[in-house]
């Protein structure tokens, strides 16, 4: 989408430099009149803003971590602690984290060569698309791709550089979701077994009208706090990027 907005923005750059630009609002003092105009460039640019948090959700890391974080709170039994807001806190800096390479890569690359005058914004915006595509061709299922690719009806026989970037971007967070699951689920699975041997070591003891959950929090945080269990999880996270 971005890629789109900025060939837009330079179709539309002929039009813009040759007049002033679209009249946003017009001041009237008394017999004098004065036009505030904008360029359709910034009005371009201010489009990509808008859009700049969907992308960093959809185009990064940021999708796997946030749902296996927010599974992992599901899993210890905790409703609001950490509180939503830390959540996706620790998944941006994550994500800034692990994308790292990937941003020295397009502003080496792309931003540099471009802001020294060395190449036009079109081959700016090419060579900053590479080390993108790579990062979500690396984490894209074979399956997922294919699937996108038929649903769009592109040929299946594309190579991995001649897929379209809008039909990737979907097939890119699917996988991310599948990969997002299956790490929730394996992190599940110890809590999952704390919480059955409470309840019936209490039906044992005839406790029945005993919420088991009130009994295994505790032991969920200790097991949790004793084998460092963020440390854990952020080391499975970044591992799983490759």
């Amino acid at each position: 989408m971005c890629r789109v907005l900025l060939i837009l923005a330079l179709m539309f750059s002929p039009l813009a430099s040759a007049s002033e630009g679209l009249t946003l609002l017009t001041l009237s003092d008394g017999d004098q009149q004065q036009s505030v105009n904008i360029k359709l460039e910034i009005l371009a640019l201010m489009t990509v803003l808008s859009l700049l948090p969907a992308m960093l959700m959809m185009l990064t890391s940021f999708t796997r971590i946030i749902v296996v974080l927010a599974i992992l709170r599901q899993a210890i039994g905790l409703q609001q602690s950490p509180p939503n807001r830390i959540l996706v806190g620790i998944a941006l800096v994550i994500t800034l984290f692990i994308m790292r390479p990937v941003g020295n890569a397009i502003y080496e690359d792309a931003f540099v060569p471009y802001d020294k005058g060395l190449i036009e914004l079109p081959e700016a915006v090419e060579r900053a698309e590479q080390p993108l595509r790579k990062f979500m061709l690396a984490q894209t299922r074979e399956t997922d791709l294919e699937l996108l690719l038929k649903i769009a009806d592109e040929p299946t026989t594309l190579t991995k550089d001649e897929v379209p970037f809008l039909v990737m971007m979907p097939a890119f967070v699917l996988s991310e979701l599948k990969t997002a699951f299956q790490i929730g689920f394996l992190l599940y699975l110890p809590f999952l077994v704390i919480d059955l041997v409470v309840a019936s070591v209490l039906m044992s003891m005839g406790m029945m009208m005993l919420s088991p959950l009130i009994i295994s929090l505790p032991f969920k945080l200790m097991v949790f706090v004793l084998v460092d269990g963020w440390s854990m999880t952020v080391n499975t996270l970044v591992a799983s990027f490759g």
